[in-house]
């Protein structure tokens, strides 16, 4: 396994698994090639032998604080599942990030049933002696299909570099 920055050709794959995870918000397969070109720096990919994704963590730095990385999808191929892979990607995107870019918190957004994410980001913090504050940003209301839960921001700090 090598962990690697996203290339415009790997949307495609990473919208599959993201598809196949049947529990990530689905995007459009263009906002994952776009994601692949434009926010490159602040995500990473797993490749299997072959050389294809089999897992990855897709990042943007926030344009109003840019000490903050929003973690905004974490999905890992069902073959792949159940090694801690997304740990190991997690850590090596905040390493890269932190490394002179003024990182120093992570954001992500977590619906009230989605365990192995709050597991995911939890541990995280506890690996790397941060706090977690969480608070709800959107207010299921808020999502036009009505039946969407509420999306509790998990704020993970201080990350050091």
């Amino acid at each position: 396994m090598e962990i690697d920055t996203p290339r415009v050709e790997d949307g495609a794959a990473i919208w599959r698994i993201a598809r196949d995870s049947e529990v990530l918000d689905l995007n459009s397969s263009y906002s994952y090639l776009l994601w692949c070109r434009d926010f490159a720096a602040t995500s990473v990919v797993a490749r299997g032998c072959d050389g294809e994704p089999i897992a990855f963590v897709t990042g943007y730095v926030r344009p109003d604080r840019p000490e903050a990385l929003v973690v905004w999808q974490v999905a890992v191929d069902h073959a792949h599942r159940g090694r801690g892979l997304a740990g190991v990607l997690l850590d090596a995107l905040t390493a890269r990030v932190t490394d002179g870019r003024g990182i120093r918190e992570i954001e992500t957004t977590i619906t009230p049933d989605n365990t192995a994410s709050d597991r995911l980001f939890t541990s995280y913090a506890q690996r790397h002696g941060a706090r977690v504050e969480r608070e709800v940003l959107f207010d299921g209301g808020l999502f036009p299909e009505g039946t969407h839960q509420p999306e509790v921001l998990y704020r993970i700090s201080p990350l050091s570099a």
